[in-house]
């Protein structure tokens, strides 16, 4: 693994001229083995991007380049160009969310500078490329959106309603189930104090970031 970028002229020409390059040949030149496909390997393609630009590997809380301020997150991309999946942010602090305010949240940290890197989403694992890296800093408008989203969601988990924080909430961000298996659980509001639930996880919906791929497409 290489070691952390020095500033983010660095961070940006690691990710430049990671395009175009294969999943495969990333695996070969960090020395790990390429699985058959993602079904049991869920995460592979993000930590190899991790590995391949040096990102520390410690950042469960803040950005995966703290000292840059900088999170990364894999953007997997269908053949039409749209994203193919909604994208994970980080897991939901239940239990502390009726009382964190947005601009303390671990989701507001993580979004707050994003670089995106784009991946073929088809076809064969190891002939997937690499596409061009870019940067998002949320607009005033997206971050009320996105405050707005994190907020409903916290009013719900103060009433301890467990039961209405559904995958369709939030027009941004949605709050869904996230779990390594179903029998995992963790502390969320309760009645009296806390009740065990089910783990879940803050995600960027895929019909926003096919937005931000549009603009981006505009722009260039």
């Amino acid at each position: 693994m290489r070691s952390a970028p020095k500033d983010l002229a660095s961070l940006r020409a690691r990710a430049h001229d990671l395009a175009g390059r294969s999943l495969a040949e990333l695996a070969a030149a960090e020395s790990w083995d390429l699985p058959p496909d993602l079904r049991r390997h869920k995460g592979f393609v993000g930590r190899l991007l991790e590995a391949a630009l040096g990102a520390p590997g410690d950042s469960a809380e803040g950005p995966d380049f703290a000292q840059l301020g900088v999170e990364l997150k894999t953007l997997p991309i269908k053949a039409s160009g749209r994203p193919a999946e909604s994208t994970f942010v980080c897991r939901a602090q239940l239990a502390r969310m009726p009382e964190l305010d947005w601009e303390q949240s671990n989701v507001r940290q993580k979004l707050a500078h994003v670089l995106f890197v784009p991946i073929e989403s088809e076809g064969e694992l190891a002939s997937r490329r690499v596409g061009c890296a870019f940067e998002w800093i949320p607009s005033a408008a997206e971050e009320a959106q996105m405050r707005a989203d994190y907020e409903e969601a916290a009013e719900i988990l103060a009433r301890a309603e467990l039961e209405k924080l559904t995958a369709h909430l939030g027009q941004v961000l949605q709050l869904r189930p996230k779990a390594a298996s179903g029998r995992e659980v963790t502390l969320g509001p309760g009645d009296d104090a806390h009740a065990w639930t089910r783990p879940r996880g803050f995600y960027l919906r895929a019909r926003f970031t096919a937005g931000l791929l549009a603009q981006l497409s505009v722009s260039q």
